[in-house]
């Protein structure tokens, strides 16, 4: 007999500050990365109301869509209405830091730091090599959470797995 169960969606929510270049560029690998299996978000802190170009070139390199995107306040995230996450990664240092709002559904956390490309000063050349490398980091990432048995862990275990990852 076939089992025609849906399969779980994991919604995951990547928060930075300004929500313009690393959770925005997270955002759009795991929803291509983890589609049907994970729905991803971004959010910042202090947004800064619009996304890094680079950002956007970055996901367009990757093959990944990039329209759509906008910069968002994390609060749209604790609301009634919001989805329920499952799992909040921050993806820089000064986030990691703030007091985060209360997310509904209770949600794993972890902390998967990588310098801020937008900090970058330089030719537009090496810009879109430093956006690339921060997004080579997240896409190792990402595939290694995607590689977690997630529905054989207790959570833990995956706890300590996605933070684990956040080293890598």
């Amino acid at each position: 007999m076939i089992d025609n169960t849906p399969a779980k969606v994991y919604n995951v929510l990547f928060v930075c500050t300004h929500n313009s270049a690393r959770s925005i560029m997270a955002e759009g690998l795991m929803n291509s990365l983890g589609k049907d299996h994970f729905k991803a978000w971004s959010a910042g802190s202090q947004p800064g109301g619009t996304v890094n170009p680079f950002a956007l070139k970055t996901l367009a390199r990757l093959r990944i869509p990039s329209d759509g995107y906008r910069s968002k306040d994390w609060d749209e995230f604790a609301e009634p209405g919001a989805p329920e996450l499952d799992f909040v990664f921050t993806v820089c240092d000064k986030a990691a830091g703030e007091v985060c709002p209360v997310w509904p559904g209770q949600p794993m956390t972890a902390h998967w730091g990588v310098p801020d490309p937008a900090a970058f000063k330089g030719t537009d050349e090496e810009k879109t090599k430093v956006f690339w490398d921060t997004a080579v980091i997240l896409k190792r990432r990402i595939e290694l959470m995607l590689s977690l048995p997630l529905a054989s862990l207790d959570k833990m275990s995956i706890q300590r797995e996605i933070r684990d990852i956040g080293t890598r």
